[in-house]
C-alpha cells in the first residue's frame, strides 16, 4: 500500500487516512492544500485526535459515508430514457462537467485536466449525454483506490455525481451511479463508498434505495473559504431565497456588512465604509420609484419602449368592446393574456385561439390585477436579458416546462416529479403549477392529466417560460446577437434604470429579430451561471469594492 496517498482529483486531493501511521503526517498533506481547491481527508482514524492537532486549521465534515457492496453487480440494462452513460471523450465534454459544477455551486476543475486524465486507471470520468442534443446533462467521478494506493480491500468510490438541474430526463442520477458500479464492480472492486451531506435528504433516499448502507467513517477537510459554510454555522443570509443569497454572498466575500432586514421578504442593508444601501433582492434605491412604476405597469412600459424605437407587439385593453376585442382575435389568430400588473408569470395565458378561451384567460388574469392586457402572440423563444449599470451582463433563454414519458406514469405524475426536482434544483423557487393553465396546455397536445404519455415523448405543459412556474435557463450571453444587445440598453435607458431584465420574443438569439414583451425591476440574478450577475450588481452599488485588479483593467 503506497504510504501518505493524497490524490489529486482537480478539484483538491483526496488524501486518504488509512495510509497515514502518523497523524502529524496527515494534518500536513491538509496543509498543502492549494488555492481555490478543497482537499478532503478520508478514511480518517481516530478524527477527534486529529482535530486535536490543528484545531483552528481543520474541522470535521458534517457529511456522511455510504457504502454499496458491489459482490454480484453487473452491468444493468438502462431502460430507455433519451440519455446514454458513457466515458469522457473530448475536451468539450470536460468544459460541459464544468457547467453543471458551476451550475451546482461546485468547484470546478482546470478543463485540461480531465482531459489528461481520461484514460487514467485510478480516475474515471462519466456523462450523461442527452440523445436528441448531445448536450451533457449530468457526470459523475469514481476512484479506484486499489489502482491509487494499492488499496488490500480493494475498494472505490463516487464523487461529484451533478446532474445538470434544468434536466427533463427521469433517473439521470441512479443511472450514473449504477454505470459506475458496474465499472467498478467489472474490475473486481469490493465495495463503492460515497459522502454525502447529513442533510442532503433526497441523495440519501437515492442511495439507500440503491442499496448503499451508512459506514462510521469520517472526513475531515481545511478551514478555508469554500468550506466556511460547513464549519462557521448558520450564516446571516438564512432565511433568503436564491436570489437574494447570491447578492449577500457576494458582498460578504467583498468584506461589505450585510444586515438582514426581512429575509423571507428579500430585503436587506449593504454597508461599505460611509456608503450604506437598502435591497430587495435586486432592486435598490438606486432605481427611482418613477422607474419601478413604469416597470409595473405593462402598458406604460409599452409605450415608453415603442418611443425609444423598440419593436412591440400589437395590444389591446380588455376594457375594450367585445366586438372590438373579437375582431383582435380574428387579425391575429393567436393572442397572450396578461394583467398589466403582476410577476413571475402568474395569470398570463398564450397562444388563446377562441372566444371562450379568451373570456377564461382574462377572468384569471383579472385575480391578479383589474387591468388586463390582451397582445399578438408573437411566436418564438423567450430571451432574457439582465442589463446592469446599461451593459448587458447575461443573455438566457427561457424555456417552458416539459415532460418527457416513461411509458408507465400519468402525465399528472410526470408533472409533480419534473416539479419537485426544479424545486430542488432552485431553492423552492421553480415549480410547475398544476392549474387550469397547466390543464389547458396539455390537453392543446391532445393529453389529459391522467394519460399515460408514451415513452420518450416530450410534452410542453405550460406556454410561459418563467422560471416560477417550471421554465428553464439557458445561458446564450457569449452568442446573442449585437442588435439584441442594443435593444437591452436602448430599454434600459428610455425607463432609466440601472438595472433591468429585459425581456424579448426572439427567432433566435442568433438573429435580429425581436418582440420586446417586458421589463422586470427586479430581475432575478441567480441560475444565470456562469455570467457574474451578482458581481455586477456589487460592482453598480459599491465600485470602491471592486477589486484593485479588475477596476485598473
Amino acid at each position: 500500500m503506497t504510504p501518505n496517498c493524497a490524490f489529486d482529483v482537480g478539484w483538491g486531493r483526496l488524501i486518504f487516512g488509512q495510509t497515514f501511521e502518523k497523524l502529524p503526517d496527515l494534518l500536513e498533506a491538509l496543509r498543502e492544500e492549494g488555492a481555490d481547491r478543497r482537499d478532503i481527508a478520508v478514511y480518517v482514524r481516530d478524527p477527534h485526535v486529529l482535530l486535536a492537532h490543528g484545531p483552528a486549521e481543520i474541522f470535521l465534515d458534517p457529511s456522511h459515508i455510504y457504502r454499496l457492496n458491489l459482490k454480484g453487480i453487473t452491468a444493468k440494462d438502462r431502460p430507455g430514457r433519451n440519455f446514454t452513460i458513457r466515458r469522457l471523450e473530448s475536451e468539450a465534454d470536460a468544459e460541459a462537467i464544468n457547467r453543471i459544477y458551476a451550475k451546482r455551486g461546485m468547484v470546478t476543475v482546470p478543463p485540461h485536466f480531465f482531459w489528461e486524465k481520461k484514460d487514467a486507471k485510478g480516475i474515471v470520468y462519466l456523462v450523461a449525454v442527452e440523445d436528441a442534443t448531445g448536450e451533457v446533462i449530468g457526470t459523475v467521478t469514481g476512484v479506484d483506490h486499489g489502482a491509487v494506493f494499492g488499496d488490500p480491500e480493494k475498494g472505490s468510490s463516487l464523487w461529484c455525481l451533478a446532474v445538470d438541474p434544468q434536466a427533463r430526463q427521469p433517473g439521470v442520477g441512479q443511472a450514473l451511479v449504477n454505470a459506475l458500479a458496474s465499472v467498478f464492480a467489472g474490475r473486481g472492486a469490493g465495495f463503492m463508498d460515497l459522502s454525502v451531506m447529513h442533510d442532503n435528504e433526497q441523495a440519501i433516499a437515492l442511495y439507500e434505495k440503491l442499496g448503499f448502507e451508512r459506514m462510521a467513517y469520517f472526513t475531515v477537510k481545511r478551514k478555508n473559504p469554500i468550506n466556511e459554510r460547513l464549519f462557521a454555522g448558520p450564516g446571516i443570509n438564512e432565511g433568503f431565497n436564491p436570489y437574494a443569497t447570491i447578492i449577500v454572498n457576494e458582498a460578504r466575500r467583498r468584506g461589505i456588512h450585510v444586515e438582514p432586514i426581512d429575509a423571507a421578504g428579500g430585503f436587506f442593508r449593504l454597508t461599505y465604509g460611509a456608503r450604506s444601501v437598502r435591497c430587495r433582492e435586486s432592486l435598490s434605491e438606486l432605481t427611482s420609484a418613477v422607474a419601478m412604476s413604469i416597470c409595473d405597469d405593462k402598458a406604460v412600459t409599452r409605450r415608453i419602449v415603442s418611443e425609444a424605437d423598440v419593436r412591440v407587439p400589437d395590444q389591446l385593453s380588455a376594457a375594450a368592446p367585445p366586438s372590438d376585442i373579437a375582431d383582435f382575435l380574428d387579425r391575429h389568430g393567436r393572442l397572450v393574456v396578461k394583467p398589466a400588473r403582476g410577476e413571475q408569470g402568474r395569470g398570463i395565458a398564450v397562444g388563446v385561439t377562441t372566444m371562450a378561451h379568451l373570456e377564461a384567460a382574462i377572468a384569471e388574469a383579472r385575480t391578479v390585477s383589474d387591468e388586463v392586457l390582451i397582445e399578438e402572440c408573437v411566436e418564438g423563444e423567450d430571451l432574457r436579458l439582465v442589463v446592469i449599470n446599461y451593459r448587458l451582463v447575461a443573455a438566457a433563454i427561457r424555456r417552458p416546462a416539459l415532460v418527457v414519458g416513461d411509458g408507465k406514469r400519468s402525465v399528472r405524475d410526470l408533472i409533480e416529479a419534473q416539479s419537485r426536482r426544479r424545486a430542488a434544483a432552485t431553492g423552492g423557487e421553480s415549480r410547475i403549477p398544476v392549474d387550469a393553465e397547466t390543464e389547458r396546455t396539455v390537453r392543446a397536445a391532445g393529453f389529459e392529466f391522467d394519460s399515460i404519455l408514451p415513452e420518450g415523448e416530450e410534452l410542453r405543459v405550460r406556454k410561459t417560460a418563467n422560471l416560477h412556474t417550471g421554465g428553464t435557463i439557458h445561458d446564450v450571453t457569449d452568442m446573442v446577437h449585437p442588435t439584441l444587445v442594443e435593444v437591452g440598453v436602448k430599454v434600459a435607458r428610455a425607463i432609466d434604470i440601472p438595472v433591468v431584465g429585459v425581456d424579448l420574443m426572439v427567432k433566435s438569439p442568433l438573429k435580429p429579430d425581436y418582440a420586446f414583451i417586458e421589463a422586470n425591476e427586479r430581475p432575478g440574478l441567480a441560475n444565470h451561471e456562469p455570467q457574474p450577475t451578482a458581481e455586477r450588481f456589487i460592482d453598480l452599488l459599491f465600485p470602491l469594492a471592486i477589486p484593485t485588479s479588475l477596476r485598473q483593467a
